[in-house]
């Protein structure tokens, strides 16, 4: 699909939080299939948003060429961005632009992560919890299995990357979290970002 297909459900113009080290605008793209309780951007889990919050992709490529000199990338975020077919054509019409690349993922589908790999820059890579929990968090059954294999692929790819987790308390305790932190090491990977929940609705 084009990049003038992809769903945009909002956007952060300026962010220095998004993607660590850099300066960039974040889109917010439409569509996730989990159903987290927790999720701060509720608006964008339906695959397809309001008509009037929706964001044109010629509006997004005005206002970078715009902003081009002022920032260093964009990121892909969502909802899970992953899911859209056009994510990849969008992807290289900003490079075009000359941006970096930037992705926020949960491996939701690692089929769709892979091609995307040889696109992006950096990955900001959400691990929910233990694998033992996320049927319950994420409200979808075997859904640890796909981020097992996502994770896995991104390791093996080299791309740069954050491994982080949102710490909701009322799912994830200590246990949870130490827990999680053995998961990990299983994948060898001992360096990962713990971040508070925090209220922060899209709009």
């Amino acid at each position: 699909m084009a990049a003038t297909d992809l769903r945009v459900g909002g956007i952060a113009s300026m962010s220095s939080c998004d993607w660590p080290g850099e300066l960039v605008a974040t889109f917010f793209c439409q569509g996730c299939s989990w159903d987290c309780p927790y999720c701060h951007n509720q608006s964008l889990r339906p695959a397809t948003g309001k008509a009037e919050t929706q964001i044109p992709w010629d509006d997004l490529v005005a206002f970078l060429k715009q902003r081009g000199r002022l920032l260093d990338g964009v990121v892909f975020s969502g909802g899970e961005p992953t899911l859209q077919s056009a994510l990849p054509d969008a992807m290289r019409g900003v490079r075009d632009l000359g941006f970096k690349i930037g992705l926020h993922t949960a491996g939701v589908k690692p089929e769709r992560l892979i091609p995307l790999l040889p696109l992006v820059d950096w990955i900001g890579f959400d691990i929910k919890g233990p694998f033992s929990l996320y049927d319950k968090i994420t409200r979808i059954p075997n859904s640890a299995e796909n981020v097992k294999k996502s994770l896995q692929h991104l390791l093996e790819s080299g791309v740069s990357h954050q491994i982080r987790t949102t710490v909701y308390p009322p799912l994830l305790d200590e246990a949870a979290l130490l827990e999680m932190k053995a998961d990990l090491a299983a994948f060898g990977i001992t360096d990962y970002t713990l971040q508070p929940y925090q209220e922060r609705p899209l709009v």
